[in-house]
């Protein structure tokens, strides 16, 4: 795992991010905006592999918890583990969703809904804007 050590974590400012990451990349993350869909590189990505955070680098879902939804994102059924990612209530687009954040830099990622597949029966709906897919750790 390429996961930094949490504890000296430190969130690089909003000039550092956008001197390091895509316009998409940043508006996505720092602003819960969204990509459109069947647009981003990982969507249908089959390659195995580690699926970080592109702010922190944290490790967030593995290629063999990620799925075709159909819906135009990578989906997952679950996180790594429960700590890498948390949610909160979105009351944008005239309806209640649960976003889903970074668990260490709080980078929105996407959304999860309660129609994927057993064993969890939940769709971590992400932007390929706000991961980093690290082929070489599998």
């Amino acid at each position: 795992m390429a996961d930094t050590d949490e504890t000296t974590f430190t969130k690089p400012s909003d000039d550092d991010l956008r001197a390091r990451l895509t316009p998409e990349q940043f508006e996505v993350t720092q602003n819960a905006g969204t990509e459109r869909a069947f647009t981003g590189t990982y969507w249908d990505t089959k390659t195995p592999g580690i699926y970080r955070c592109v702010v922190c680098h944290l490790d967030l879902f593995e290629s063999d918890t990620k799925y075709d939804s159909g819906s135009g994102w990578p989906s997952f059924y679950k996180p790594i583990a429960d700590d890498r990612v948390r949610t909160e209530t979105d009351r944008t687009m005239g309806m209640a969703r649960t976003e889903v954040l970074c668990g260490r830099c709080d980078a929105h990622l996407g959304h999860v809904f309660p129609d994927g597949p057993a064993p969890t029966g939940e769709r971590f709906c992400m932007n390929s804007a706000s991961l980093d897919l690290d082929a070489e750790d599998v």
